[in-house]
């Protein structure tokens, strides 16, 4: 959260109030809590320690370890706390670790006047908060949901740090499956509900991609009453999008829609940035993208247009948007020393769907060739594709073309599709390992060249990219 406060997060017995309704055993209340942590590698003195259980550890192991490093206090279940265990904290014992923490979420809601925008969409939402948040914290004080704190766990506990002195909070909310964000949303209830796009993302556990656009559309009915629906013109699903918000009032956003209430007028696309002229609602503003790519310029129009409708500064929130130059595995640029000079290697490692492959492909062709240098991507699995997994996939060859991707070296079963509709010009080897991928980059990849790689959490990408950061100092240095 911007902006410094010395108030604590919570008093004792504002969380003893809030879990009343749980509590197996009235605790003291004579303390104060500056955080919440579900993990004690990174607690910090005074946090509560959420002890939830997990398919691989359960945090009752680590209860004493938390109030060693000094948490305040901790979530346990009532056996637990009936042990005979050294107490350096308050035990807050709950039948259900993970609802008692949707309670206190719920009292921080309910405590708090900040306005409040929740995020979902099959592409771009981490990128979304983020730049979001950095732009309303040029107005007031923010707090958003850290990384990608999402799920069934993450935004009860993001909310759950949701400071009452807060002017703004930005929330993400994710989905694998129908129903999932509904419940999430309404926990949130949120004055603005933003879409990003709709794509094929965990596409397995759908019939279709419009049963993906239902799902998403499920954040609307988390809005409070006078609340507002941020929608994408340029999604295929937008009248689906724009009927299930249909009660509440709407901005929708364009790169091309002149009749959209935020949509780009000028657009030019560079290799490491983007300069856009844009109508938010009435206002005509011109500002700088950070990062390379169309994708990120409608991301842009989303973040003004909710900057817009929360009361943020506008003219303010467009100039942050220069800053934004990328998250880790998420378009972060680097710079790579070989032997013969410098390459850039482009993280695109944090999770992959078919749209957001696509802009990734599209993004690596803006990007001139140098010297000797080449446009080359390393391109991993796509997970939960289910029965259309080969052929969207293979479907990517087109892009490839379009993009004029120079070498294309792939990695997993689900890519030996694309590796085998590939023209002979275009096709590079093709690995079951992600060993063997970082085996063959570290012994070719040659000055200037520009290497983007990508794919779903489960297929490695990241490891490829730590491998080849090992030991440098990378982050690319860009002119202002």
């Amino acid at each position: 959260m911007s902006g410094a406060t010395t108030m604590p997060l919570w008093q004792g017995a504002d969380v003893i109030a809030a879990l009343q309704s749980v509590l197996t055993a009235t605790p003291s209340a004579d303390w104060m809590a500056n955080g919440l942590s579900i993990d004690t590698r990174d607690i910090k003195p005074s946090d509560i320690f959420v002890a939830l259980p997990g398919e691989k550890a359960d945090g009752h192991d680590f209860v004493i370890r938390a109030f060693e490093s000094g948490a305040a206090a901790a979530l346990v279940r009532p056996d637990f706390a009936s042990q005979d265990v050294p107490r350096h904290g308050v035990l807050l014992p709950v039948p259900d670790v993970l609802q008692a923490l949707e309670l206190l979420g719920r009292a921080a809601r309910a405590r708090c006047t900040a306005h409040i925008t929740a995020i979902t969409g099959s592409v771009g939402k981490t990128g979304v908060k983020s730049a979001l948040a950095a732009a309303l914290g040029k107005t007031g004080a923010v707090h958003a949901s850290e990384k990608s704190f999402n799920n069934h766990i993450g935004v009860p506990l993001s909310l759950a740090r949701l400071p009452q002195q807060a002017d703004y909070a930005v929330f993400e909310l994710g989905m694998n499956h129908a129903g999932e964000i509904a419940t999430l949303v309404d926990m949130v209830r949120p004055h603005a509900a933003l879409i990003t796009t709709v794509g094929a993302a965990h596409i397995e556990h759908f019939d279709s991609e419009v049963d993906i656009a239902r799902a998403k559309a499920e954040i609307f009915a988390g809005l409070v009453d006078d609340g507002v629906a941020i929608i994408p013109r340029d999604n295929q699903h937008y009248p689906l999008l724009a009927e299930a918000a249909a009660s509440f009032a709407q901005i929708d956003f364009s790169l091309s829609d002149a009749t959209s209430k935020v949509h780009a007028v000028q657009t030019h696309l560079h290799p490491t940035c983007s300069c856009v002229t844009a109508h938010i609602g009435a206002q005509e503003v011109t500002f700088k993208v950070g990062t390379a790519g169309e994708h990120h310029v409608a991301n842009s129009l989303a973040v003004l247009a909710a900057v817009q409708q929360a009361g943020g500064d506008l003219a303010l929130a467009a100039l942050s948007l220069a800053d934004n130059q990328g998250l880790s595995g998420r378009g972060m640029r680097h710079q790579l020393q070989v032997a013969d000079g410098a390459l850039t290697l482009i993280d695109e490692s944090y999770n992959a769907n078919p749209s957001s492959m696509r802009a990734a492909l599209t993004t690596l062709g803006l990007t001139p060739r140098l010297g000797r240098g080449r446009r080359i991507a390393v391109l991993g699995d796509m997970a939960e594709l289910g029965e259309a997994a080969a052929a969207l996939h293979a479907d990517l060859a087109e892009t490839v073309e379009q993009a004029d991707i120079d070498l294309v070296v792939t990695c997993g079963p689900l890519m030996q599709n694309l590796h085998e509709h590939l023209p002979p010009g275009r096709m590079g080897p093709h690995f079951k390992t992600k060993e063997d991928v970082v085996a063959l980059l570290v012994r070719d990849l040659r000055a200037d060249d520009v290497v983007m790689v990508k794919g779903s959490n489960a297929s490695g990408m990241g490891q490829v990219v730590r491998a080849l950061l090992a030991g440098q100092d990378t982050t690319e240095k860009r002119a202002g």
